[in-house]
């Protein structure tokens, strides 16, 4: 038979009991929480080659994931790889990253992330220097992507771009457009030229290469037949725009590019997409991912909002153009 005296005591007992059990879960799941936030995750870069645009972004997504917390060599670890334009190296690097079960990839050009959403539909993949995601059937749509795949878009203001050249080369009534042919992104972007060129009363001529080694004799076709030339952001191009310049200098032809760095390399002017800031969006994208704070399926594609004016003075020295004194002084010093 139960006194007062055994009850009481028999409740403090379950009290106590209560009480170092709820502060034996606390401490577990503080600790849950603290492995949580410092464990280590996983990153595979995937740069389709090297050039300086591309590098740039390479370089702005570690920035924008630092910007995040995630920090090489404290929280995040980077696996990164360089395909040198071969598609072969290309599915092995793919096939790596789902093989060491990475937590995310970022890809850096469209092919390099065609191919890695091909291998992978579950690793999250954020892209970047891609033009246009639903053209290229990365995401169902860029507003909702709905896959596995978000990102950043290098679509350059190319109406604009063709404006410029226009005030380049006063009464130009025909240009030039060389670009790969295989680069959906690329035709792309001519296919908008055109349009564009067509409501301003200018023809446009187009030369196609599939290799660097194409550039020159695409170039020379063009001599003689337009008044200047625009570039589209394509990576065949871009990895070899001095070997475009041999010909466009000599031939004393202005080159609009697609971004700053082929201009720095041998164009005259572009409204530029600035790469380095394209890879820091991208990263801060993916630290979001990772955090859990978003999915890339509702993620919209990004894209840079401000293009700034980047001129090259010393190859319009070479080609004897004068540079307006309006574009000049909108310039990036």
């Amino acid at each position: 038979m139960f006194t007062l005296k055994s009850k009481k005591l028999k409740m403090l007992t379950a009290g106590v009991m209560l009480t170092l059990a709820m502060g034996l879960m606390a401490g577990c799941g503080g600790e849950k929480k603290e492995a949580k936030k410092d464990a280590k995750v996983s990153v595979g870069i995937v740069q389709l080659v090297e050039h300086a645009a591309l590098d740039a972004a390479n370089k702005g997504f570690v920035d924008g994931m630092a910007s995040k917390g995630y920090k090489e060599g404290q929280n995040v670890t980077y696996d990164r790889q360089n395909a040198q334009a071969d598609q072969s190296n290309l599915q092995n690097i793919a096939q790596r990253f789902v093989n060491n079960k990475v937590n995310l990839i970022c890809a850096i050009a469209t092919p390099a992330a065609q191919t890695v959403a091909n291998v992978t539909p579950d690793i999250p993949i954020v892209g970047t220097a891609i033009t246009d995601y639903k053209a290229a059937k990365l995401v169902k749509d860029n507003a909702k992507p709905g896959t596995n795949v978000t990102g950043t878009t290098d679509m350059n203001p190319i109406e604009a771009q063709l404006d410029l050249l226009l005030q380049l080369v006063p009464g130009a009534k025909t240009i030039g457009a060389i670009y790969c042919s295989s680069e959906v992104n690329s035709q792309l972007q001519i296919d908008i030229l055109k349009a564009a060129a067509k409501t301003r009363g200018v023809e446009v001529k187009e030369a196609t290469v599939s290799t660097v080694n194409d550039i020159q004799q695409a170039a020379r076709s063009l001599v003689g037949k337009v008044q200047g030339i625009y570039v589209p952001t394509d990576n065949i191009l871009a990895s070899a725009m001095p070997t475009l310049a041999i010909v466009t200098e000599e031939a004393k032809l202005p080159v609009v590019a697609g971004e700053g760095g082929m201009v720095k390399a041998g164009g005259v002017a572009t409204l530029g997409i600035d790469y380095y800031k394209l890879g820091v969006q991208t990263g801060e994208m993916a630290a979001d991912i990772l955090s859990g704070k978003s999915k890339p399926q509702d993620m919209p594609i990004q894209s840079q909002k401000d293009f700034s004016v980047i001129v090259n003075e010393a190859n319009a020295k070479k080609i004897g153009l004068t540079i307006p004194e309006e574009i000049l002084k909108k310039a990036v010093k």
